[in-house]
């Protein structure tokens, strides 16, 4: 039975809201993350609001199956350290912050685009992972069941690919907020739990390949 947690329900508005865009075009078209009308008609909610929208139900699937997993372990972390009220209010504001906050270096590299688009939460899916990163380093991540590996050498490969992709930028695929969502999540918990710094390179230390 699936507990409801925070993480729990910024899922089912977030599966509600993007399954509303799938129906209304419209509410697709005015929650987009579009440089362009930020710039220039003032809308600023649409970098909230397109964190709540997804391109496709397999988006959606992906972005909150991932948030499932590394969100619930860094709500746990604060409910633990801050306490129930402080902890809940503190993800909910992290999760948030970072899906605006990973979005800006792309509002300012295509403000007088006017073609540009995006949307989805993987602003605060890749902080929420990354955060967990810093916290379990050598805990395995499986991508497709398949293939397992450390956390910290997939987020390493992870930022790679990123930074990559991004000098690209031809694929469509927002490859800046996943970069700077991952660099908020570490930077998040770090200002959190500072001794999560010497934790993180004392169990890279320790690791071993066999």
């Amino acid at each position: 039975m699936i507990e409801l947690s925070t993480t729990v329900v910024l899922i089912v508005i977030t599966v509600m809201t993007s399954y509303w865009g799938f129906k209304n075009p419209s509410i697709l078209d005015r929650w987009m993350f579009t440089p362009y009308l930020i710039k220039n008609k003032n809308q600023y909610d649409r970098f909230v609001l397109s964190g709540f929208i997804h391109k496709d139900s397999m988006h959606l699937l992906f972005n909150m199956f991932t948030f499932y997993f590394f969100g619930g372990a860094v709500e746990q972390f604060l409910l633990y350290r801050l306490g129930f009220i402080p902890g809940t209010v503190v993800f909910v504001l992290f999760y948030v912050a970072a899906i605006v906050i990973a979005d800006v270096p792309t509002f300012l590299k295509h403000q007088n685009h006017s073609f540009y688009r995006a949307l989805g939460a993987s602003g605060g899916v890749a902080a929420t992972v990354f955060a967990s990163i810093i916290l379990m380093p050598l805990s395995d991540i499986c991508l497709f069941g398949i293939i397992c590996l450390p956390g910290f050498a997939l987020g390493i490969l992870f930022l790679i690919y990123s930074v990559v992709q991004a000098k690209k930028g031809n694929d469509g695929v927002n490859h800046d907020a996943h970069l700077y969502g991952a660099l908020i999540g570490i930077v998040f918990i770090l200002i959190i739990s500072p001794s999560s710094a010497l934790n993180f390179i004392n169990e890279i230390k320790s690791f071993r390949l066999f």
